[in-house]
């Protein structure tokens, strides 16, 4: 078994799940924000995950994972998206950011939505960095055996 095969894994990983969690900062950060630089309330966005090998076997994925050094393996972000959900309404004609019949559109973010996420991929991170401990446990018990 190749070792580094199993730390470019779980780093790819690591970096993925660090990324949604600065995108899901963003959702939260401007739950509020009803005026954004292009204008317009805040749209929520969301990552896009690609695997290495999508739609292979198990045994397929983890012998390139762990086989040859040159096949692609681990997870990245492939696009990061808006929600398509609409935005809420409310009626504040006293806002700034009204529009002429005194509605309020706000972003289509739902904090507890968010928070659910942002607990899924701190879950994620760490599942991942204690694959990454194990794996460097193991390499040192291999190498205490060699002595």
């Amino acid at each position: 078994m190749n070792v580094d095969r199993v730390f470019a894994v779980v780093g790819s990983a690591l970096d993925a799940q660090r990324q949604r969690l600065n995108i899901i900062a963003s959702n939260l950060a401007n739950a509020e924000s009803t005026r954004t630089p292009e204008g317009g309330p805040y749209i929520r966005r969301d990552v896009v995950f690609q695997a290495s090998a999508p739609g292979q076997q198990f045994s397929n994925v983890f012998a390139s994972a762990f086989g040859d050094p040159s096949e692609p393996s681990g997870v990245r972000v492939t696009d990061v998206i808006q929600d398509d959900r609409p935005l809420r309404t409310v009626y504040d004609p006293s806002h700034p950011d009204a529009d002429e019949q005194g509605y309020l559109h706000l972003p289509n973010v739902n904090p507890i939505e968010e928070m659910v996420n942002l607990m899924s991929a701190t879950r994620a991170y760490e599942a991942n960095l204690a694959v990454m401990e194990t794996g460097k446990t193991m390499t040192l018990r291999a190498l205490e055996m060699g002595r």
